[in-house]
C-alpha cells in the first residue's frame, strides 16, 4: 500500500512516528518543530505543518540561531531522548543555523535542522538567495552546515528521503554520534508529490544503547584504581546524559574517591555530598584544583578533557600521574594517553565499582578532602554574604541571593561571560539537572532561548536564564516567543556595562581591556568614558516581559522572590558593583593557556608575556 503525499508532508508524518527508548522509558523523539518561513520552506514544510498540526506541534521563533538553542535546551533537559526540529528558508535563514548547529555538535546534543534549499530542478538559475559557485553546480549556502553536522544530506529526489530520514534518526539517537543533523530540502522537492510505502510511517522505536566495558579494559582499570593512593574522579556531561548520577554517588561512597566536576558535569553529585569537591580547572575550586595537582590517578567519567578542565596540561602535576577514562566515545576515552574504558557512563561505573571492591582510599586522604571542602564552603559563604541590604550587590552576591531562594526543583541556565566562572566556583547545585551550563561552545545568546526549551521539557519547574548585558544584547528576541506562548521563564539580567569576563582576561594578557567596555569614547579614542545610557530593563519590557528593577541587595531579594512566584515571563534587572577582579569571586585556581604577544612595547603586554613564559614552562604532555 502507498500513500500519496508531498515530500514535506511525508517528512512531518515520519517524524511524528519516531520514538526513543532507554531503560524502559519511551519518549517521542521529535517533540515539536520550530520555524521561521520564507520562500524556501513556506510552501513545503510550512504547508505540511498546517496539514498535520494535530500530530506535529509548532513553535514560532524570531531568530534561526535561537530556535536551535531552544531545541538544544529541550534535548538536554530530556536526557537526549527527545529533541525538536528547526525549519528555515534558504539563504540567511539557513546560514543563521550554523552557530546553533556547532553548539549542538560540540556538546553532543541532538537537534534536527530542516533548512530550505535552492531548486533541485533549476528551472531558473540563479534564484533569489542562491550562492553561485562557478566551479560547482551542486553547492548552496547550506554546505556551511556540513562541518558542524554529524549527518548531512540534500534531498534532491522524493525517494531519497526514505534512507536519509532513517539515517538521520540513527545519528540523533546514537549516544556517540549525536549532534546536529541536517536534511537540506530544495524548495521544489519539498512540494513534489510521491507515492510513499505505508511502512515508512509506521511507529519506530530507536533504542539508546548502554554498552558495557570490555573485560580486558575493565581489568586494567581495576588494577589502576587499586594501585592509586591519591585518586580523583572528574565527572563530565556524559554522567548526566547517561543518568549515571546514582551510580557515581555509589562509586564515590564505596571507594571514598573525591569527585570534581566540569561545567557540564556539575550537579552529578549534590554540592553537599561528602565526596563532591566542586568544579575543576580554570574556573574550578581551590579544593578540586589542589587535589588535581597531587592526584596520582585521574579518572575521567564522561568528559572531553577540554583545556579549561585540564588547565592546558599544567594542572595535573604528580610526577607519576596516570589517567583512566570512562567514556562511551572511543575518541574521548583515549585522550591524555589514558587507559580507555569505553562504555556507557552508568554501566561502566556500576561494573567498575563492583570490580574494584573492597578498595577504598586511605582515611587520611578522605579526611584531607573533607577539610579542604569545608574550607572552600566558608569562602563561598563569604562571597555570597551581603551585610548591607541597601548596597548595590556584587555578582557573587547576586548569585547568593538566588542561591538562598531556590530549591532542588529550580533550573539555572547560563553559557557565557563572567557568570560561568562564578557559577562553577560558587553555585551549590541541589539536583542532577539544576545546573545547566553550556560551556562546550560558551555561546553568547544561548540562555534565553535555551530556557524556553528547558521550560517546555519541564513545565512544572522554575527555569532561570542568567544573562549579562553583553549576552542580552546578542539575542533577546525570544522574549517575544515566551510572551506569545505564555512560557513563564525567569530572566535574571545582570548589568555590568560590557564584556566583563573578556575585559578581565584582556587585562591579564596585556590587552588593557581594549574594546571590552560599553562606554563612550574619550578624546583619546578609548572606550573609557561614561557608561552608555542603555536601559536594558526598558528594552525587555518593550518586548512584553514583566520587569522588576533591583537597585540594592534588599530589593534584589524581594524581586527574585516575586519573580519566582510569577506565572508569566518575568525579568529581574540588577546593576552590579564591579572591581578589578571583575566580579568579586575568588580568582582562578588554575592557569589557562591564552598566548600573549611575544613582542610588544607597552608595559602591560611585556609584563604579561613574562608571566606567560613562567606558566608555560610547567606545561606537560601526558604520554
Amino acid at each position: 500500500m502507498t500513500i500519496r503525499l508531498t515530500v514535506a508532508q511525508a517528512l512531518v508524518r515520519f517524524l511524528a512516528a519516531q520514538h526513543t527508548e532507554r531503560d524502559g522509558e519511551r519518549r517521542r523523539l521529535i517533540g515539536a518543530t520550530w520555524g521561521i518561513f520564507g520562500h524556501g520552506n513556506v510552501a513545503g514544510i510550512g504547508q505540511a505543518l498546517v496539514e498535520y498540526a494535530g500530530v506535529m506541534p509548532y513553535h514560532q521563533g524570531r531568530n534561526e540561531q535561537s530556535m536551535v538553542h531552544a531545541a538544544v535546551g529541550y534535548a538536554r533537559q530530556s536526557g537526549r531522548l527527545a529533541t525538536h526540529a528547526v525549519t528555515t528558508s534558504i539563504g540567511p535563514g539557513a546560514t543563521n543555523l550554523v552557530t546553533g548547529a556547532a553548539l549542538a555538535t560540540v556538546n553532543h546534543l541532538p537537534v534536527l535542522l530542516l533548512p530550505g534549499d535552492v531548486f533541485a530542478a533549476r528551472p531558473a538559475d540563479p534564484v533569489l538567495q542562491q550562492l553561485e559557485v562557478p566551479h560547482a553546480g551542486d553547492v548552496s549556502v547550506n554546505d556551511t552546515l556540513r562541518p558542524v553536522s554529524r549527518y548531512f544530506d540534500r534531498i534532491t529526489r522524493p525517494e531519497q528521503l526514505i534512507p536519509s530520514a532513517l539515517a538521520a534518526m540513527r545519528v540523533l539517537t546514537d549516544p556517540v554520534e549525536t549532534g546536529a543533523v541536517t536534511l537540506a530540502l530544495p524548495q521544489d522537492v519539498q512540494a513534489e508529490a510521491y507515492d510513499w510505502p505505508e511502512e515508512f510511517f509506521a511507529e519506530r522505536v530507536w533504542t539508546v544503547r548502554r554498552p558495557g566495558p570490555d573485560p580486558v579494559e575493565l581489568a586494567r582499570a581495576v588494577r589502576a584504581v587499586r594501585a592509586a593512593r591519591r585518586p580523583l574522579l572528574v565527572a563530565g556531561g556524559g554522567v548526566r546524559h547517561s543518568r549515571a548520577e546514582a551510580a557515581l554517588a555509589a562509586f564515590a561512597e564505596a571507594t571514598g574517591i573525591p569527585v570534581a566536576s566540569t561545567q557540564a558535569g556539575k550537579g552529578a553529585l549534590r554540592y553537599d555530598h561528602p565526596r563532591d569537591v566542586g568544579g575543576i580547572g580554570h574556573t574550578g575550586t581551590a579544593t578540586a584544583d589542589e587535589l588535581a595537582r597531587t592526584a596520582d590517578l585521574v579518572i575521567g567519567a564522561g568528559t572531553r578533557f577540554t583545556d579549561f578542565t585540564t588547565a592546558s596540561g599544567t594542572l595535573f602535576q604528580h610526577p607519576d600521574v596516570r589517567f583512566l577514562h570512562l567514556n562511551i566515545a572511543p575518541h574521548d576515552a583515549h585522550k591524555l594517553a589514558a587507559l580507555p574504558l569505553v562504555a556507557d557512563a552508568r554501566t561502566g561505573l556500576e561494573e567498575l565499582a563492583a570490580a574494584v571492591a573492597p578498595y577504598r582510599a586511605d582515611d587520611a586522604y578522605v579526611d584531607e578532602c573533607t577539610v579542604a571542602k569545608e574550607r572552600w564552603e566558608r569562602r563561598v559563604d563569604a562571597c555570597f554574604a551581603s551585610p548591607d541590604p541597601d548596597a548595590r550587590p556584587t555578582q557573587p552576591q547576586v548569585l547568593g541571593a538566588l542561591d538562598a531562594l531556590v530549591d532542588e526543583s529550580d533550573i539555572v541556565i547560563n553559557a557565557a561571560g563572567s557568570l560561568p566562572g562564578d557559577l562553577h566556583k560558587l553555585w551549590r547545585a541541589r539536583s542532577r539537572d539544576q545546573y545547566h551550563l553550556e560551556y562546550g561552545y560558551s555561546c553568547m545568546g544561548y540562555e534565553i532561548p535555551a530556557a524556553l526549551g528547558v521550560k517546555l521539557a519541564a513545565p512544572e519547574r522554575d527555569v532561570w536564564a542568567l544573562v549579562g548585558d553583553g549576552t542580552y544584547l546578542m539575542m533577546p528576541t525570544e522574549i517575544v516567543t515566551a510572551v506569545q506562548e505564555g512560557i513563564a521563564i525567569k530572566v535574571l539580567l545582570v548589568q555590568n556595562h560590557g564584556y566583563a569576563s573578556i575585559g578581565g582576561l584582556s587585562a591579564a594578557v596585556g590587552g588593557e581591556r581594549f574594546g571590552t567596555a560599553y562606554r563612550f569614547r574619550t578624546e583619546e579614542g578609548a572606550y573609557t568614558g561614561a557608561p552608555l545610557p542603555v536601559d536594558l530593563a526598558a528594552n525587555a519590557a518593550s518586548l512584553g516581559m514583566r520587569v522588576l528593577r533591583a537597585g540594592s541587595v534588599g530589593e534584589l531579594r524581594a524581586a527574585l522572590a516575586e519573580a519566582r512566584a510569577a506565572e508569566t515571563p518575568t525579568c529581574v534587572y540588577v546593576e552590579t558593583k564591579t572591581s578589578d577582579t571583575v566580579s568579586g569571586a575568588p580568582e582562578a585556581q588554575a592557569w589557562w593557556d591564552v598566548p600573549v604577544a611575544a613582542s610588544a612595547t607597552r608595559t602591560p603586554a611585556v609584563t604579561a608575556r613574562e608571566q606567560y613564559e613562567r606558566h608555560v614552562s610547567t606545561r606537560r604532555r601526558h604520554l
